[in-house]
């Protein structure tokens, strides 16, 4: 005699179900990942020599440096701040690329050489962090984007230059005697400050002008010669973290007050945005690729199942749950539904009061119970009740047989 078959059920996955439905996703990840650092190394090597009198590269400004020295400026590229303030002089103009990259005490020493040397500063996308120190009474607004602007002012080199790529910063300056260019919705993105000694600083919204790639267009070469070439000395200052002043005041193991201290910081708003996307994708990737609730489908049993032993499964069920209700319904409508055809009624009119009890009463000759509350009755109240009421459809059955 042979032993009957078991089945072991699991809902659980195998490690091969998760990887057929992981891998999409996962690829697409793996995709997007390497997009991301082959972008980013793309990215950092644009960025090689950027706005640097030395550098040929589109975002480098060795154009506009080579034509300054034929037109007889001299020019030193300068990488600390101690070179900047002892070259700085009344016949000099600095250029400074990045100030919000100079801590508070460089910006500090910075500003006393400008308002005592009597030269012109250039400072370059100044934000909010440098503002302050470097040009007290000049507040900042949101960036504006690089386009075509006009000059909208009586500034002699920006009359004569015309319209010109510019934006990034944008400047609200306070002074009365400020020079306020090229306006971005209300505010200027060039501002021309007089200082004392006979000396000015000008606030340059963004160094696109100056790059090799765009000096040949609008009057990009013009502004730029006449901004930077105004004295017979230029100073193009690059600073760099790497600077011995940056860390000097600074306690052992802080961050200079004004360099870049968050990972966020470092990160480009794009790259912010860009990730803000992947989320929302990965969101929807979930959504899509979760379990979701259909219509039942058929598969035929893994082993063959008694019918009695798939009732009294069901019993078990329906009393676990305490549903007399479902019992007693399935009850009576087995019930209802057997007897018809022994009524001579059709099925459809198996489940009608007002077609199965005129039948039934005239088949009926001695029950005791109420045809009527046992087909179509309320439902149990108790184990014992549904338990009486199947005994009663029973020989409800029985005596309709039978008759």
């Amino acid at each position: 005699m042979s032993r009957p078959r078991t089945s072991t059920t699991s809902t659980s996955l195998a490690p091969r179900q998760i990887w057929t439905r992981a891998r999409g996703v996962l690829l697409v990840l793996a995709l997007i990942l390497i997009g991301g650092v082959a972008l980013a190394t793309v990215r950092s090597a644009d960025h090689h020599g950027h706005l640097d009198p030395r550098s040929a590269d589109a975002n480098g400004s060795r154009a506009v440096a080579e034509i300054l020295k034929a037109q007889g400026v001299t020019l030193q590229v300068v990488t600390s701040l101690d070179e900047a303030t002892a070259a700085a002089g009344a016949d000099t103009t600095l250029l400074v690329t990045t100030p919000d990259l100079l801590t508070a005490r460089q910006q500090s020493t910075l500003h006393r050489t400008m308002t005592t040397s009597g030269g012109r500063t250039i400072l370059v996308g100044a934000g909010a962090s440098s503002l302050g120190t470097l040009a007290p009474g000049v507040t900042a607004a949101t960036s504006a984007s690089v386009k075509v602007r006009e000059p909208d002012c009586s500034l002699p080199a920006a009359v004569r230059a015309g319209s010109v790529d510019i934006g990034g910063e944008r400047y609200r300056p306070v002074a009365a005697d400020a020079t306020a260019c090229y306006p971005a919705d209300g505010q200027s993105t060039l501002v021309v400050l007089p200082a004392s000694q006979g000396g000015d600083t000008v606030l340059l919204g963004s160094p696109d002008l100056l790059f090799n790639e765009r000096l040949d267009q609008q009057g990009n070469a013009s502004l730029a010669l006449q901004l930077l070439g105004s004295r017979p000395h230029l100073l193009w200052y690059l600073p760099s973290l790497s600077d011995a002043s940056a860390t000097e005041g600074t306690p052992e193991g802080e961050t200079p007050t004004g360099t870049t201290d968050s990972f966020f910081s470092l990160v480009p708003s794009g790259w912010l945005w860009g990730a803000l996307q992947l989320a929302l994708a990965a969101v929807l990737a979930a959504i899509w690729r979760a379990r979701r609730l259909g219509p039942l489908v058929t598969e035929p049993l893994p082993v063959a199942i008694r019918a009695s032993e798939a009732t009294e499964g069901r019993a078990r069920l329906y009393r676990k749950g305490n549903a007399r209700d479902r019992a007693a319904a399935v009850l009576r409508t087995a019930t209802r539904t057997r007897i018809a055809p022994l009524l001579g009624l059709a099925t459809q009119d198996a489940h009608a009061p007002e077609a199965l009890l005129p039948a039934l009463s005239s088949r009926l000759t001695a029950t005791d119970a109420n045809p009527s509350d046992l087909l179509f009755g309320p439902a149990p109240t108790d184990d014992a009740a549904l338990i009486r009421l199947a005994e009663q459809l029973d020989a409800l059955e029985r005596e309709v047989r039978t008759s």
